[in-house]
């Protein structure tokens, strides 16, 4: 049964342009489930059927699982069965009708301008780590983009002299979008005084990764929200903040300023301009003439 979640997770990859977060959540979701069930008897696939899956979820729910976590699972499990139905390697598809669990959003956490700017302030920038955390965290505050593009931002991605950085979203989508004259600064000098002091080897192997961790490497998700904790911690805000705070602060920011809606979902990379509303909003506008307009660290380079 293994096999199967290798060949689906490979399909997910290739065909749909999945990224490593998701591969990781699908796979880890997945096969807990089949150990679940090779424990209850089930051989073969072809052994589950939804009576096992029904106490597969009641046992999730026992253990005091979120709606969130019960429907993402209940994604994931469909989500391989309908892969394996379609490769004819089940005869049904056990999952048929299964519904997902309905989750109540709640209002994403935002910051305040002066726990921004104390976040920011955190870190030390007259060390190559310092001024390297700066830059990451001015530049994700500036731009909106998620975590996952950050850590994936090369060096010939960010354009410091024209204040825009161009990065890939989710399922591949690559868009452009302004950072401002503070973050815009703050990775130049980075670039310039601090990365190389970051880097390791003998020159031979060329490292495009924009942000390096102490081994000359690209920086993951996981190093940047144990140091972003660190400097919020630091900066004296109480609330329990991750990386997706900034990027929810970024959108706030802009609305609460009088951007338009559309805007920031351009500049946020949504697809659905209902995930954007969470933040508030109307009308369109042009993107950079919204941005410096309205951001507070926006003054564009120069």
């Amino acid at each position: 049964m293994k096999s199967a979640v290798q060949d689906f997770l490979e399909y997910l990859s290739r065909d749909k342009n999945a990224s490593p977060r998701t591969l990781e959540c699908y796979g880890r979701d997945i096969s807990r489930f089949l150990d679940y069930a090779a424990g209850r008897g089930a051989e073969i696939l072809e052994d589950i059927r939804r009576p096992l899956i029904s106490l597969y979820f009641g046992e999730l729910r026992s253990e005091g699982r979120s709606a969130a976590t019960l429907n993402r699972n209940t994604v994931s499990i469909r989500a391989f069965f309908h892969f394996l139905l379609k490769e004819g390697l089940i005869s049904g598809d056990p999952t048929l009708g299964m519904e997902s669990v309905k989750v109540e959003k709640k209002p994403p956490l935002v910051l305040n301008i002066e726990e921004v700017e104390a976040l920011l302030a955190a870190p030390d920038p007259g060390t190559p780590q310092g001024l390297r955390d700066k830059a990451m965290l001015e530049l994700l505050y500036a731009s909106g983009i998620r975590v996952s593009e950050l850590v994936m931002l090369d060096v010939s991605d960010v354009q410091t002299s024209m204040g825009f950085a161009r990065c890939s979203g989710s399922g591949g989508r690559e868009r452009v979008v302004p950072i401002g004259r503070a973050a815009s600064e703050t990775v130049e000098a980075y670039v310039r005084t601090s990365r190389d002091k970051l880097l390791r080897g003998d020159g031979e192997m060329v490292e495009p990764a924009l942000f390096l961790n102490n081994l000359g490497s690209r920086l993951t998700r996981q190093g940047f929200w144990k140091m972003m904790k660190r400097y919020a911690k630091e900066a004296g805000i109480r609330e329990d903040i991750t990386p997706h705070t900034l990027r929810a602060s970024f959108a706030s920011h802009l609305l609460e300023r009088g951007a338009d809606l559309r805007s920031v979902q351009q500049m946020l990379g949504h697809a659905d301009i209902s995930t954007t509303q969470m933040y508030g909003g109307a009308a369109r506008g042009n993107m950079k003439e919204v941005y410096e307009r309205h951001h507070p660290r926006a003054r564009p380079p120069g």
